[in-house]
This record gives C-alpha cells, sequence and structure tokens, in this order.
C-alpha cells in the first residue's frame, strides 16, 4: 500500500512537471494558431480563451482571439477586444491595424481614423498604417489620402503598400512621373502578386498613354515645382524621337537606356536614386534588356514574351538567377517630392 502511495505522489510531481503555466500557454497557443490556420475559428476561441484564464495580460494572444473573432465575422466581441487593446501601454502596429479592420467591418470611419491617428501618433515611421489609413481616406472619396501614402514613403521607404497605392493615385490624374516611378518601385518590391502583375499593365499603358502622350513632355510642366520630377521629363524627352515609329518594347528598351545613360551625365549627383542605380547596375552586366522584358513582356504580348525567352535563353537564365538572390529596397533620405 505504502508502495502505491509512493508511486501515485511520484506519477502526480512528474505529471506537473510537464504541466508548468507557462509551457501549458506557449502549448494551448500553438493549437489555437493551427485552428486559425484552418479556418476553424470556434475552436481557436475555445483555446484561446482557456489560454488567457492562464495568463490574461498577454497581448499576442489577446490580438488572436480578436483576430479569430474578426474572421469569424463576429464583429460585436472583435470590436469589444480592439477598444482595450489600443490603450495598453504595449500596444503594436499590428495591433492599431487589427483595430482598422474592425472598425472598417463596422463601417465606422470616425473611429477608424481615430485608431489610425492614435497609432501613427505612437508609431510615426509606420509604413503600414500611412498606406491603411490612406485607403480610409480614399474609401471616402477624402484626396488628402495621397499625403498619407507620401509619408509613409518618406518614413518607411522599404516598405511597398505606400508605392502601390501613391501609383494607383498618380494614374488618376495628368501627372507622368510619379506614376511610373512609384509603380515600378512597387513591382521590384513585390512582382509575384496580382497586384504586381496589375501594375505591370499600368506601367505599359503609363508610357503610352501619359509620358509620350505629346511629342513635347514639358509640355504643361511650367508649373511643376519638383526638380526631380522635370529633370525626369527632361531627360526622357531628348528620347522623344524614338517614339516617332511608335512605343514597341524595343523602343520602350532603347528610351529607358539611353535616359539612364542621359541621368547619369547629369543628374544623378543631384538625385541619388535606388531604382536608377539597379538599371545602371543591369545596363552594366547585360541584364537591362532582359529585365526590361520581365517587366513589359507578358503584359504587352505574352507570346512574343516566351518566345523571347526561348530564343534568348542564356540572357533569361542570367537575369532570372540574379533576380531570385536579392531583395530590392528603397533606402532612406532618397524621397523627393
Amino acid at each position: 500500500m505504502k508502495k502505491f502511495i509512493v508511486l501515485a505522489i511520484v506519477s502526480f510531481f512528474t505529471l506537473a512537471s510537464f504541466s508548468q503555466p507557462g509551457d501549458d500557454v506557449k502549448t494551448l497557443h500553438e493549437n489555437a494558431k493551427t485552428f486559425m490556420r484552418s479556418g476553424d475559428f470556434d475552436n481557436a476561441i475555445i483555446i484561446l480563451v482557456r489560454a488567457l484564464q492562464q495568463d490574461q495580460n498577454s497581448l499576442e494572444l489577446q490580438k488572436d482571439l480578436v483576430m479569430s473573432y474578426y474572421l469569424k465575422r463576429d464583429y460585436a466581441r472583435a470590436l469589444e477586444g480592439v477598444k482595450a487593446l489600443i490603450d495598453r501601454n504595449d500596444a503594436d502596429v499590428v495591433t492599431f491595424q487589427l483595430a482598422g479592420n474592425v472598425y472598417k467591418a463596422l463601417e465606422q470611419s470616425k473611429e477608424c481614423e481615430k485608431a489610425y491617428k492614435k497609432g501613427l501618433k505612437k508609431f510615426p515611421k509606420s509604413g503600414p498604417l500611412y498606406s491603411e489609413y490612406g485607403e480610409l481616406l480614399w474609401s471616402t472619396k477624402d484626396y488628402s489620402a495621397i499625403e498619407q501614402w507620401l509619408k509613409g514613403i518618406q518614413q518607411d521607404p522599404a516598405y511597398g503598400g505606400n508605392y502601390y497605392n501613391a501609383a494607383l493615385y498618380y494614374f488618376f490624374t495628368k501627372d507622368k512621373v510619379w506614376s511610373l516611378v512609384y509603380g515600378e518601385i512597387f513591382v521590384n518590391m513585390e512582382s509575384l502578386t496580382e497586384r504586381g502583375s496589375a501594375m505591370k499593365q499600368l506601367l505599359l499603358q503609363g508610357y503610352k498613354e501619359k509620358l509620350f502622350a505629346e511629342a513635347d513632355l514639358m509640355k504643361g510642366e511650367d508649373k511643376n515645382k519638383s526638380e526631380f520630377s522635370r529633370a525626369f521629363l527632361q531627360a526622357m524627352n531628348k528620347q522623344s524621337s524614338l517614339a516617332n515609329s511608335g512605343l514597341t518594347l524595343e523602343t520602350i528598351t532603347m528610351i529607358r537606356t539611353r535616359f539612364i545613360l542621359d541621368w547619369y551625365a547629369t543628374n544623378a549627383s543631384r538625385f541619388p536614386f535606388k531604382l536608377f542605380d539597379y538599371h545602371q547596375q543591369l545596363l552594366k552586366e547585360g541584364m537591362f534588356e532582359a529585365y526590361n522584358q520581365w517587366l513589359f513582356g507578358p503584359v504587352d504580348n505574352l507570346a512574343a514574351y516566351d518566345n523571347w525567352t526561348k530564343t534568348h535563353t542564356e540572357q533569361y537564365t542570367a537575369f532570372t538567377n540574379f533576380q531570385k538572390n536579392r531583395v530590392f529596397r528603397m533606402p532612406a533620405g532618397q524621397y523627393y517630392q
């Protein structure tokens, strides 16, 4: 009997050693995330509630619980959660993004705006918050949205979302420069998504329908106060005659090649710019034609692009291998608006 009691006590403490509160919470959280990934938000919520009983102050658990309610479309409970989350001293950028999503789902624009402003006051260099705040303003037809996207580009140049939104905005204006510049930067940051593919189409249209719509690219630019923008147009204007026979992929590549050569002869010291540095690097390494094919070919003429890759296998392979091993990011200090 005594032996049985001793074994029971040993078993109890052995089980207890595998059931420390910290370990339990971690395991519960991982299980909840597994259910979240599979779309089973009911079970995720059940587990997260139990985990929070053991660690009620965990920001990560609270965020995942609110996210589960949000994805389940239980916006009432999600709203209750985000109101508490954004008042926490340890609220992070994701917390304010989550709050924005919940308020948008409930069409509470004013509260959503307050949440983004509160987040940006705490995180003034957060590209995602500028991007999503601008999207909120745009959805209400407040065109000051562009100010948020430009601020995001200036404060967090390595984040792609603001380039995407700013490029789309400028495609719908008379501007000839920033839609092309920001659009191409975005494609280099996010090339494999649907947004990246759509942006390639807009870039090709921008060259054909906006930049070279007039023989004189400086026409109507008298009030353009951006020195960078004027320098861009002046360098492109020198190549305008190449468009006389139409803007084919070959002529666009030639125009862009001559533009880079001219830019580095006249403007590069005044306006250091990572995108153009990348163009120059590709030119020096004999990959600029392949890059332009990659950028414009699939949306210009897919059959012709496929044929080019087969007849220029060495160039195509060299560029794609090079591209796989690089991450394009804009550095700080190259904001010229």
